[in-house]
């Protein structure tokens, strides 16, 4: 009798259709971050190609930043205690000895009663505790009078102010910014470690799409999707590597994601619409396990999550729409997480509606918007339309429990 009913089970696990039992938006994003595992690869990549990387390594300064004590304005480098008295009226007396310029190295020492013409940056000599700014100076041939007193260390950056030798200038797991990188260069380092990128195998399914550049007829379509997966790829950190489009056979479909299992995660679309030549759950099945298939999301339902060989593969909508905003939504998070990148914290304003919205209860609905005299015009199409989103500046979501935002509600606008 067991037997009996677990056959009947298999039996009606085979029929049954997927799409019907879509998951949530936050269970698939659950789904995707569990299977993000942060990449351990590192490499050493050149100081200029090492922006919004992240170290893998901490950067230790071999050296003094500054290597000596430096002026910090034009003017005069002194011996404090001959200022004490000075003033406007009873100005200080000394002798210029040496002129240096920001590169010069001194070679004389300040004594009692002279001086050292400098500019800004310039290796303060010996015996100089102090740099008098120019405007508080006037100096005729040699003799230089200075008008204001100074004290100790004025105007001066004392050797290692920046950073000190043995000093951590970035630590591991920081995302390198303009400013990082400068530090960097600070201590004389060309290069240095940072952690792999993500790569990303993209493979497109269906006989009409071709390559963007081949003459196309009636019934065929460029291949939005790789490009569009591709940029967004690059864009959180990840590293793309199209693949190219691959025949609606399933020995071919096998070999293609038996070839992008060599990447960190492989991501194809179109294949897992109800209704299509809809092969991808049988291959991955074969290959894996499903984990989802449809997202209660508009645009962007019928969404595949598979993992062969522990790699995510993950089938997007065909539509280019769907496919578009479900990277946004679910591939670019995971990537950020796998390249070890903070969450992205996207620019929102609080706009009025310029005309209603009628929603499907039960699923979250994303709809693109263009800023338009203080208002969120809506720029949706139809999933099929790539100006959806190139035309718009930004999207606002409505929850799965409203079915109607009414014009001139406020609506929340996270820009692109």
């Amino acid at each position: 009798m067991k037997g009996h009913d677990h056959d009947e089970e298999e039996h009606h696990r085979r029929e049954m259709r997927p799409l019907k039992a879509l998951v949530s938006l936050d269970e698939a994003l659950n789904q995707l971050m569990r299977l993000a595992m942060p990449i351990a690869r590192t490499e050493r990549v050149p100081l200029l190609e090492a922006l919004h990387r992240v170290a893998a390594k901490d950067v230790v300064s071999g050296i003094d930043v500054p290597l000596a004590d430096r002026a910090a304005m034009d003017g005069y480098a002194v011996r404090a205690a001959d200022t004490f008295r000075a003033g406007r009226f009873r100005p200080a007396e000394m002798r210029r000895i040496e002129t240096l310029y920001a590169d010069s190295v001194p070679t004389k020492r300040v004594t009692k009663g002279t001086c050292v013409e400098v500019a800004t940056g310039s290796t303060v000599p010996k015996g100089a505790d102090a740099v008098v700014m120019v405007e508080d100076t006037e100096r005729e041939g040699n003799v230089v009078r200075v008008n204001a007193p100074v004290h100790p260390g004025e105007n001066v950056s004392p050797r290692g102010e920046d950073i000190k030798k043995g000093e951590t200038v970035v630590r591991a797991g920081e995302v390198l910014s303009p400013a990082k990188i400068g530090a960097i260069a600070a201590v004389g380092q060309t290069d240095l470690e940072v952690y792999a990128k993500p790569e990303v195998a993209i493979l497109t399914t269906g006989d009409e799409v071709i390559p963007p550049g081949q003459p196309i007829r009636p019934g065929q379509v460029y291949d939005i999707n790789a490009h569009t997966m591709a940029s967004v790829v690059g864009e959180v950190g990840g590293e793309p590597v199209l693949l190219g489009r691959v025949p609606d056979r399933l020995a071919a479909l096998k070999a293609a994601i038996r070839k992008a299992l060599a990447y960190d995660v492989v991501v194809f679309s179109g294949g897992s619409s109800v209704g299509e030549k809809d092969m991808i759950l049988d291959v991955l099945q074969a290959m894996g396990e499903v984990r989802f298939h449809g997202v209660a999301v508009k645009p962007g339902k019928p969404t595949v999550l598979g993992v062969v060989d522990g790699k995510p593969v993950l089938g997007m909508p065909g539509y280019p729409t769907s496919c578009l905003s479900n990277c946004y939504m679910m591939l670019a998070p995971m990537l950020r997480k796998m390249a070890r990148l903070p969450p992205a914290s996207g620019k929102v304003v609080e706009l009025p509606l310029s005309r209603r919205i009628v929603s499907s209860v039960g699923r979250v609905e994303f709809h693109t918007v263009r800023v338009d005299s203080s208002a969120a015009v809506p720029a949706y199409k139809e999933s099929g339309a790539i100006t959806s989103m190139a035309h718009a500046d930004g999207y606002i979501e409505i929850p799965a429990n409203v079915d109607l935002v009414e014009k001139g509600e406020t609506v929340r606008v996270v820009l692109f």
